[in-house]
């Protein structure tokens, strides 16, 4: 399979990238196109091409997909924070780009299995209790405002059979690795993260907030898998919500400081900022998992196993804590 990755100098994309280079890899790559506006990390591997590309630019767009393109990973976006306080150019990268990409996927190949990262962001305002794949999109940020509109956008072309689209609404994604961004719901990983490599911390909500969350290592995962499913089993509706669970910043320290002391979890402090807990708190926290389960997608077990993992794969800093 000849696959694309946009994004692929991100967190989750480059985490993608690996999965499909693994010898146990789902899906077979023969060759493996890493694009970002910035140079992807890399690669010892014959298979790897690594593009800089600008994806707003018309031009960019033909040297991504080409006639011998399989499989789109198409994860390249503007954070929500960023969205937010650019209203044009987060509507340019997230919605004008990914329709130009979907577009010359639709006039290369039918056949090509186009997979697209969207977010619970997409909901808000007045949702039920139990969020499903059919819960109507009412997002209130310009970032999930975007998503929704692509959800909508690829599930046509799905429909009428321009290309094999499919599209995952990831989770809050919970520890990341590295530093913080502009993400509004970057906290998520930060009140765990700083804390553990001995840094003070601050959470911008409410300890009572719940979120829906799941570990990258279960994300890339589930984003990879997004591509192995006929279209014939995924029926008429090609959006899904990946499995996650619900936690509450409560129970997110509770269980740091199970796995890692008191001690580190008081380095916690919380400092509420408005814009922050009012975007983040319009998110849905609780939804049913049922169709991603029976899709053959994976979800973890519970927050703490979270932590642990974080601390076995990426934490840099001395285990005698």
């Amino acid at each position: 399979m000849n696959v694309v990755v946009t994004g692929a100098a991100g967190f989750i994309g480059s985490r993608v990238a690996d999965v499909l280079l693994k010898d146990d890899s789902p899906i077979k790559v023969s060759k493996l196109v890493l694009v970002d506006s910035l140079p992807p990390p890399e690669r010892n591997d014959k298979r790897v091409t690594c593009l800089a590309l600008d994806l707003t630019e018309p031009s960019a767009i033909d040297k991504v997909i080409t006639a011998d393109t399989n499989i789109v990973f198409h994860l390249a976006a503007v954070v929500s924070g960023h969205a937010e306080a650019d209203f044009d150019y987060g509507l340019k990268v997230n919605f004008d780009a990914t329709r130009a990409l979907v577009e010359r996927a639709r006039h290369v190949s039918s056949s090509i299995r186009f997979v697209f990262s969207s977010t619970c962001g997409a909901f808000g305002g007045d949702l039920p209790p139990v969020v499903t794949d059919g819960t109507a999109t009412t997002p209130q940020s310009t970032y999930g405002i975007a998503k929704a509109m692509c959800e909508l956008l690829l599930n046509d072309y799905g429909r009428k059979g321009f290309v094999d689209t499919r599209v995952v609404r990831l989770p809050t994604v919970s520890v990341r690795a590295g530093t913080a961004n502009r993400a509004v719901t970057s906290f998520a990983s930060g009140i765990i993260r700083e804390p553990l490599n001995g840094e003070e911390a601050v959470c911008p909500v409410d300890e009572d907030l719940k979120l829906w969350l799941s570990s990258p290592y279960t994300v890339v995962r589930n984003i990879v898998h997004a591509a192995t499913i006929s279209q014939d089993v995924l029926g008429p509706w090609r959006v899904i919500n990946l499995p996650g669970i619900c936690v509450s910043v409560r129970e997110m320290i509770q269980a740091l400081r199970e796995v890692a002391g008191n001690k580190i979890a008081q380095l916690v402090r919380f400092e509420r900022d408005e814009l922050i807990s009012r975007l983040v708190s319009s998110f849905p926290s609780l939804f049913d998992n049922t169709r991603g389960l029976k899709l053959g997608f994976s979800v973890d077990e519970n927050y703490a196993d979270i932590v642990r993992l974080y601390i076995q794969n990426d934490l840099k800093f001395n285990k005698s804590m």
